[in-house]
């Protein structure tokens, strides 16, 4: 609420975005998914009155829903703030917004590829790309919709998309490679599908038509904690790139992996002996990062994909990147909430 709209995470950057950019977004639902769980309404409230502008004066900064860039999800995954926020306030215009995007994903365009179509005919969203951040957000809007709705289509195919992209993308270790040109396990990248996987088991309903979803997913998601517990350095962190023990401690993907494993210790996926210590070592070693200002640091800057190993450690790290703070505020939220509940 004190920091102006970021530049792709970057706070302090000296270019403006034109639209609210998904580190932002990240950050807000951190925000108001910690706030509502410690019931400070006050906070919470506070987090609406800054959403308001986004209907007046500052709604050309809502992302443009026929945007032509690569990382569509990227644009769309805002329409989850104002979903999360009807939840609270119940007000018809937040829900009308954020479904605009949610239905949007899931809406064939009118000069689709062939590509999009085909997914589209599988059953799958036309902005499917199988790049591994995808599966925080398709994953994060669509179980707003949900939750907002109560409607089981949004979270169902949201399952069978997460299968997919593991059925395609999980290496046999559990982890996931940038992207295929880039074969390298990259904290951050790995940290969506750590987080996506997380959310959907603890959204997922219960009803048998789910197991076959869940099952896939609970072993995709166990396999990767299995392996990152392997790689854990001895303080409770993770390298920049998180087989090379020698790597620099990267804060925002820790944190991710800090947030999955408390949610999974919590709800009883993990052993909770093993995976509890190492998620507790983490937690407090990702407080070590924290300034005087509560920014963190060693936050990976914005980070394309390259097939060049030197290239991913030789990465800027920032301090304050809402990458890091919004998982950071994942971690704190999943410490103080009940098991099971959303």
């Amino acid at each position: 609420m004190q920091t102006k709209h970021s530049f792709w995470g970057n706070v302090n950057s000296q270019y403006t975005a034109d639209h609210i950019t998904y580190p932002d977004v990240c950050a807000w639902l951190g925000a108001c998914w910690f706030t509502k769980t410690i019931k400070n309404e006050e906070l919470y409230r506070g987090l609406v009155n800054r959403f308001e502008p986004l209907f007046t004066t500052e709604k050309h900064l809502q992302p443009d829903l026929n945007t032509t860039a690569d990382n569509k999800v990227d644009y769309y995954v805002f329409g989850a703030v104002p979903l999360e926020l009807y939840t609270s306030n119940k007000e018809s215009r937040f829900k009308d917004l954020g479904m605009k995007y949610a239905d949007g994903q899931w809406t064939l365009p009118s000069k689709a590829t062939q590509a999009q179509k085909d997914w589209y005919a599988d059953g799958y969203s036309w902005q499917t790309r199988l790049w591994i951040d995808d599966m925080f957000m398709i994953t994060s809007l669509q179980a707003q919709a949900y939750l907002a709705t109560g409607d089981e289509k949004y979270i169902e195919r949201t399952a069978k998309e997460m299968v997919l992209y593991l059925d395609r993308l999980q290496r046999p270790n559990g982890l996931f490679y940038h992207a295929p040109n880039a074969p390298y396990y990259w904290a951050r990248g790995n940290g969506w599908m750590a987080v996506g996987m997380a959310e959907m088991l603890r959204i997922l309903p219960k009803e048998a038509r789910y197991t076959v979803y869940r099952e896939r997913i609970m072993k995709g998601y166990q396999d990767m904690m299995a392996t990152l517990l392997r790689y854990q350095m001895a303080d409770g962190m993770w390298g920049q790139l998180i087989d090379n023990l020698s790597a620099w401690k990267e804060t925002s993907g820790s944190a991710m992996f800090t947030y999955a494993m408390i949610t999974g210790v919590k709800n009883g996926w993990l052993d909770k002996e093993k995976y509890g210590i190492a998620a507790r070592k983490a937690w407090l070693a990702l407080l070590t990062y924290l300034d005087t200002n509560y920014d963190i640091s060693n936050v990976c800057e914005g980070t394309g994909a390259q097939n060049n190993y030197q290239y991913y450690l030789d990465r800027r790290r920032w301090t304050g990147d809402l990458h890091g703070q919004a998982a950071l505020l994942w971690c704190a939220n999943a410490l103080v909430r009940p098991a099971n509940k959303n």
